[in-house]
């Protein structure tokens, strides 16, 4: 399993730039809630999935298997 940053650099600065506009929450959701603040909740369970290989939700992270 790996981790890595979305390869299209205008993406990340775009969502790097929200992160810091939002004290850390998702950038792509509307509420502030504990389970948004990057890395997020939903993307966490995503990684513990050996399955799982793709994107977060804001496509900053990708997992690959």
């Amino acid at each position: 399993m790996k981790i890595t940053l979305n390869p299209n650099e205008e993406i990340v600065k775009m969502i790097k730039d929200g992160l810091i506009e939002r004290g850390g929450y998702c950038p792509c959701r509307r509420e502030k809630k504990e389970e948004y603040k990057c890395m997020c909740e939903e993307f966490k369970a995503q990684v513990a999935d050996p399955e799982f290989e793709g994107y977060c939700h804001c496509m900053l992270y990708y997992k690959s298997k």
